[in-house]
Order: C-alpha cells, then structure tokens, then sequence
C-alpha cells in the first residue's frame, strides 16, 4: 500500500492511519449527536409553527405540518379515515358512525353509494396530507406589532452595545498598561462584581433610578449604566491587552503618536476579535434581556423590547401554540444571523490567542 506521494507504506502506519481515521470518525459522529440533541428543540419549534390550531392540540398528529382531509357529501363535511378491507387499505369519508357498524362514502366513486363496514371506527386513523400553514407568520407579525418591538430591541442592543465596548476597552487599557496605586485591588474589586448576585444589588437601583432620578417608564435605567463598563468585558479585553507585543505601542510613541493615538491607531486594530467577542456578548444579553425591561419600563408599553412583547403575546394567546411558536422563531431570525455573520472572528476573540511577537 502506498500514500498519495507514491511512498510505500508499513503495516504500522497503515494500522496507525485506520486508529486515527476510525477517531476521527467517532469523534465527528459524536459531535453531530450531541449538535442534533441541541437542535432538536429549535427543529420542533420551527416545524411547530408551521402547523394549524387543530393540529398542534392533536395528539395523534404527525410530527410534520399535516391536516386531516375531508370530503364534503350532500352538503355536510366527513373525515376521511384509512379502512380496512379485503382489497387492502382504503381511503373513505364516515358519514354514519355505529357501535358495530358504520356507512362510509368512497371520495373516489360517490356514485357508488353509502358502503357498510363492521367494526370500531374509533380504531381508525386518519388520512392526512402535508399542509404547511406559512399564513402562522404574518399572523404573529401582525398581531403584536412586530415591527416596533424589534425596533426597540435593535434600539437598545446596539446603543448599549456600543457604549459598553467603548467604556470597557478604555478601563481595560488602563488597567493593562498603566501603573496607578491600588491598581490591582481595584481591579479585584472589580473582578468581585461579576459573582455579586443581581438580586443584591435590584432594589436599591430601583429605588435610585425610579424615586432619585425618576426614570420610570423610560430607556435611561438601562441604557445609562451600560455606558460605564461590564467587569467581564473589562477582563476580557485587558487579558487580551496583555498579549499585544509592547514593542508596537513603543514603535508609535516613537513616531510621535501619544497615549490616545497610540490606544486608537494600535491596540484597538489588534483587537478586533476580543472587540467583536464582547460586542456580540452584550448583544445577545440585550436581545434576551427581560427582567430589567419589564421593571423599568413598566407602564409604557410602547418602549417594550421584544423579551416582554412575547411574554404578553403568550398571555393573550396561550391557546395558539403555533402562532407562539412562530413570533419566538421571528424573533430569533436577527441574533443568529448576526452570529453567523461574525462567528469566525467571535470565535477568535473568545480563543484570544494573542500576537505573535
């Protein structure tokens, strides 16, 4: 046996190639398990919006979109149920139900009459067809105003996102490459806010930011202190700070560039994973936040982010499962297409790899 270049090979490395591609193998099949395992959740909810109202309370309905036929005979509307008989399976409307017996109607040869058939016909199933209800989407857009929810959302993501990356990358330079006394007990006190619970902290900025400042009903609760920094943003960037080689920042002071121009022109470019990976953080925190919202802006709802807008639409239409469904895959179109847009730098910033030097 030889390889691709023509060199012979041993029977310890055909062995050593087999072991390595039946584990790669094993580890490909049990990556793709584990990644059908978390889909199948976002798979149902998906198929499940695309079904009817009668379906989705069916408990003998099939997993895909599918509605039970009927056949209209002398003005009146019959299910059509798979029965038995001599020739095989067929495909008949009930028109009289019995104990024992009941009278059916060929769809397929009306002419023929009522036909007579012994047995239970509750044990009959029906005959379904694949039927995919697109209309569910419209109908959620439309019913909750879709449109000025996501417009709230995006509002108050990216505002928020783009003051949090600015403030957290300035602390986190700071804290990277400047000496100032207590600089690293400070920054364990920082480090120390992001275990301290949320509940610690919830009534008194409610009391502050609603009986102080007086900001109920308004974006300000939350927009404001998003201009100030997160502790895990201001980590992540200062450990990638670290790894930038200082002989570049040396390089610009040389040339003339000061401490700002040096932080604009050198280490933000260097930076752009870390930046995207926190950017992206925020983003999605954002996008699913729910609690602070409701809270805060408790009496206006036209300021509600799509997080509550769904919780009152489930409210209203607990019985709609489907149309549910449909309004939470709308509003999960936008963050998974962003990430997939930015996923490979996401996923480098996370890695932070650092700066050859």
């Amino acid at each position: 046996m030889t390889d691709s270049k023509g060199k012979t090979l041993t029977d310890y490395e055909i062995s050593r190639r087999r072991r390595n591609l039946l584990l790669q193998a094993s580890v490909t099949l049990f990556a793709l398990a584990i990644l059908a395992i978390y889909l199948m959740p976002m798979a149902y909810g998906v198929v499940t919006s695309l079904k009817s109202k009668a379906q989705t309370s069916d408990p003998g309905a099939p997993v895909w979109p599918a509605e039970a036929l009927a056949y209209e005979y002398e003005g009146e509307g019959y299910d059509v149920l798979q029965v038995p008989t001599e020739n095989g399976i067929r495909h008949w409307a009930l028109v009289k139900k019995g104990r024992r017996a009941s009278q059916f109607i060929d769809p397929a040869n009306p002419a023929a009459g009522l036909i007579d058939w012994e047995g239970n016909w509750r044990r009959l199933e029906p005959v379904r067809e694949f039927a995919v209800q697109w209309d569910n989407y419209p109908r959620a857009w439309n019913t909750i105003d879709f449109a000025r929810l996501l417009a709230n959302t995006l509002l108050y993501a990216f505002v928020t996102m783009v003051g949090t990356v600015i403030s957290s990358a300035c602390a986190a330079y700071g804290f990277a490459r400047f000496n100032f006394p207590f600089k690293n007990v400070l920054f364990m006190v920082m480090i120390g806010t992001i275990v301290l619970p949320p509940a610690v902290t919830l009534v008194p900025k409610y009391a502050f930011f609603i009986n102080v400042l007086d900001w109920g009903g308004t974006w300000l609760p939350l927009i404001v202190p998003a201009m100030f920094g997160n502790a895990y943003n201001i980590f992540l960037l200062r450990q990638y700070f670290l790894t930038i080689p200082r002989e570049m920042e040396e390089a610009a002071q040389i040339d003339g560039a000061g401490r700002v121009r040096t932080f604009v022109a050198v280490i933000l470019p260097q930076a752009v994973p870390a930046l995207t990976a926190v950017s992206l953080f925020h983003f999605f925190f954002a996008w699913n936040d729910f609690f602070e919202p409701l809270i805060y802006l408790a009496g206006n709802r036209e300021a509600n982010p799509i997080t509550v807008g769904l919780t009152e639409f489930n409210g209203l239409y607990s019985s709609e499962t489907q149309l549910i469904l449909a309004a939470a895959v709308i509003a999960m179109i936008p963050p998974l297409a962003i990430f997939f847009l930015a996923q490979r730098v996401f996923i480098q910033g996370i890695v932070v790899t650092g700066v050859d030097k």
